[in-house]
């Protein structure tokens, strides 16, 4: 199993460059970087969390310049995004973005996707909040086209373009690994089975409780279950719950870390780094 982080990147904390290497100084394998292009300053979405919505939110440094920026810094480093918020995006810019940083990484991107939270922000993108699922299915699809045909085209209800070029292609064959973020729930699984690599849930219990449903869809697809790749986002960092994503065949946990300046981000990553040394014990074992 490998362990990354991933942060909120702004203009008031460290820039994603420096924060990819004190990550990689650290020996902490992937860095990963949320969006959200706007924040609606009337909303009639709650922040899931409860309270006020953090400032970081409105405040995060554009993804993918910022992991073109991290990878130009640490080109050893896995990248990934953690989420996109697909159905807000153009999926012929969005493929291209996609593209040209799998190509600057080396094949180092893994794309995390999901439908979004937030109503207003969505339907802001001229997206109806209830067809989010059904929007980030076709321009998943339409992109994948993008990726693998040297004419692409696509002719959906969202999408629609006729045959085109587009260049570069992803390093990675077929595009980088797809995982999709997201609660446990058969929608959700259909679609990771359709046109998705894996899943980036939260935490232990949602992967105990959803996994033999996800493996069941990957069944109904005609894929094999052993295919799927786990992903997992997590706060904590204790070192009993390394040990217990790895057991559930978990890939990559990503440790979600606060927003801050370079010196208190450098004594939290000091304290995490232990968990390199478990990590590659679990590896030896």
């Amino acid at each position: 199993m490998h362990v990354g982080l991933m942060m909120f990147s702004t203009d008031q904390t460290v820039a994603p460059a420096p924060l990819a290497r004190m990550i990689a100084e650290r020996g902490f394998e992937a860095m990963f970087l949320p969006e959200h292009s706007h924040i609606p300053v009337t909303r009639s979405t709650p922040y899931p969390l409860g309270g006020d919505l953090p400032p970081e939110y409105y405040r995060t440094i554009d993804m993918f310049v910022g992991l073109a920026a991290a990878t130009t810094a640490e080109p050893g480093l896995t990248i990934g995004t953690g989420i996109t918020v697909v159905p807000q995006h153009d999926p012929i810019y969005l493929a291209k973005q996609v593209a040209s940083v799998d190509q600057l990484s080396g094949g180092k991107l893994i794309f995390g996707v999901g439908y979004g939270w937030n109503q207003d922000e969505i339907e802001d993108h001229g997206v109806p909040y209830k067809k989010r699922r059904t929007v980030t299915r076709e321009k998943m699809l339409a992109m994948r086209e993008l990726w693998t045909q040297e004419v692409a085209s696509f002719h959906g209800d969202y999408v629609d373009f006729a045959p085109t070029y587009q260049w570069p292609k992803p390093v990675q064959a077929g595009g980088p690994p797809v995982v999709i973020g997201g609660l446990a729930g058969p929608k959700l699984f259909e679609h990771i089975a359709e046109y998705a690599h894996g899943w980036a849930p939260i935490g232990t219990r949602t992967i105990i409780e959803g996994l033999p449903a996800l493996q069941r869809a990957f069944e109904d697809a005609g894929r094999d279950p052993a295919t799927i790749r786990l992903h997992a986002f997590d706060p904590r960092s204790d070192a009993s719950l390394v040990e217990r994503y790895a057991s559930l065949g978990v890939e990559r946990l990503i440790i979600t870390v606060p927003p801050t300046g370079r010196d208190d981000l450098a004594r939290k990553l000091d304290a995490m780094m232990p968990l390199n040394d478990l990590v590659r014990g679990e590896e030896r074992g």
